[in-house]
């Protein structure tokens, strides 16, 4: 089979790995899960540099930083499917004294997660303090992170990208979630940021765009295009234009799919849409 169907089958058993996770609970957000099933699948399947196991220095291999945690249905399930713990301890998402909670935590030691995550706009300055132990200790593997676009509005963002660019920090690339979506409307609603590419440059990082966020090829492509700019000076940050709740119809375009959980018949029209590839847990 062709390395992007692969991809894509994987894509779509990560769609339906979110529903359900989310429908079983009645709990979780989908919306932004759904939109960046793609980034992950192709961060943890082509991009990051990775080691045998799991350990928490992440010495000699690539770090990855989810700052909005709450798109952890995603998260969860690439991991699992890349190896990280078993597939079916997705069944556990959200229950009492599960390692899959609905914000990632590390206190149950979970493979895969370095960092709790849900507190907005925190990502950026762990990503950073990541990316220079890495400098330290002379490590020429590099920094992934994610961060919402309405997250952006958390003012410790922006002293943590001025710190970036001020102190050279060029083994990090930060990718920002840009689907115009936030828990209380439209970014442009809540509050406007303009544009994060002027705003970016203005800090002084190296800032590209995948426009094509839901496309596969396209993001792969794009990130390696972003590992291409590191070590050069400046860090690099890449603006991710993707549509939450991505493949799922009724639940794309819009800020309702944020926190919400489908009903039965609604999981059903979901799971239709994303016929099963690798198997269900």
């Amino acid at each position: 089979m062709p390395k992007t169907k692969q991809l894509e089958d994987f894509a779509t058993q990560v769609r339906r790995d979110i529903l359900r996770q989310v429908h079983k609970v009645n709990s979780g957000h989908p919306g932004g899960s759904l939109g960046c099933t793609e980034f992950f699948v192709a961060l943890y399947q082509e991009i990051l540099e990775r080691k045998d196991g799991f350990d928490m220095d992440g010495i000699g291999e690539d770090l990855f930083f989810l700052s909005n945690g709450h798109i952890s249905p995603v998260y969860y399930s690439v991991l699992a499917r890349s190896g990280y713990f078993p597939v079916e301890e997705l069944n556990t998402f959200r229950l009492i004294n599960s390692r899959l909670q609905g914000h990632p935590t590390t206190h149950e030691g979970l493979p895969g997660i370095r960092i709790a995550s849900g507190s907005l706009g925190q990502g950026m300055s762990v990503a950073l303090g990541a990316a220079q132990a890495k400098k330290l200790n002379n490590d020429d593997n590099l920094v992934y992170s994610l961060h919402g676009d309405g997250e952006l509005q958390e003012g410790q963002n922006w002293e943590a990208i001025m710190y970036a660019a001020g102190k050279k920090v060029d083994n990090l690339i930060a990718t920002i979630d840009l689907n115009g979506q936030q828990i209380d409307g439209s970014t442009d609603d809540v509050l406007s940021m303009g544009s994060l590419k002027a705003k970016f440059e203005a800090f002084g990082w190296d800032v590209m765009e995948i426009k094509e966020g839901n496309n596969l090829t396209a993001v792969i492509e794009g990130l390696k295009e972003a590992k291409s700019r590191t070590g050069k000076g400046k860090p690099v940050c890449v603006l991710l234009y993707t549509i939450m709740g991505n493949g799922v119809d009724f639940m794309m375009h819009t800020h309702a799919w944020h926190g919400k959980a489908p009903n039965d018949e609604q999981l059903k029209i979901g799971l239709a849409q994303n016929p099963e590839t690798l198997g269900d847990y």
